[in-house]
């Protein structure tokens, strides 16, 4: 079968066998997908195609056999979605992790991310230089000074949420007992370059 040929039978079988295999699945859209997939198929062997006797029958088949097999993936898949339990409900974040989470946006971005990589990521204070490029002196400067805006601003939430956040974190004696020990406690002498 030429490539015209093979159009002019495109043309004329396409809607027809849409119609049978929409009558098949009962879905128009799917009907028309797996036709043109077995048109494709057709396509890729058409100058051997015409040695079917009946190349619409052929098509038709081709086209049948995958409405069934996408109807047996959906059922599988169904299957699979039936036998899985829904997925229980996931805990939004704490108190104490929303107000770190909040001061930590109040600091500007160098103390933050120094602080962000030095204690959630465990980066040494060196390590913390060379992925920003700042000396060693001023990721420490950076810390100290970001980790005391965090405890003002902790300290703050915390007296204006009486028995909120920081309250659950170990109330106004602790001082940030809570966020302020997930960030290391107060700034090391090594940190902030200075020798008591």
């Amino acid at each position: 079968m030429t490539e015209d040929e093979f159009d002019v039978f495109y043309a004329s079988a396409f809607p027809r066998v849409v119609g049978q295999v929409y009558a098949f699945t009962g879905d128009h859209g799917q009907a028309q997908d797996v036709v043109q997939e077995a048109f494709v198929r057709a396509w890729d062997r058409r100058r051997d195609f015409l040695a079917t006797e009946a190349p619409e029958a052929w098509i038709r088949t081709v086209a049948m056999r995958l409405a069934v097999s996408h109807w047996r993936r959906a059922r599988r898949w169904l299957d699979l979605v039936r036998r899985t339990p829904p997925p229980e409900h996931a805990p939004g974040p704490d108190p104490e992790h929303l107000a770190l989470v909040a001061a930590l946006r109040q600091l500007p971005d160098a103390q933050r991310l120094a602080i962000v990589l030095h204690h959630l990521c465990d980066l040494s204070v060196d390590q913390v230089a060379a992925e920003t490029g700042a000396p060693t002196g001023t990721v420490k400067a950076r810390l100290a000074r970001g980790r005391a805006a965090l405890a003002k601003l902790l300290t703050v939430s915390e007296a204006d949420a009486v028995g909120g956040p920081a309250t659950a974190l170990g109330g106004p004696g602790a001082a940030l007992g809570g966020p302020r020990a997930a960030l290391g406690g107060p700034p090391s002498e090594k940190e902030t370059g200075r020798v008591r």
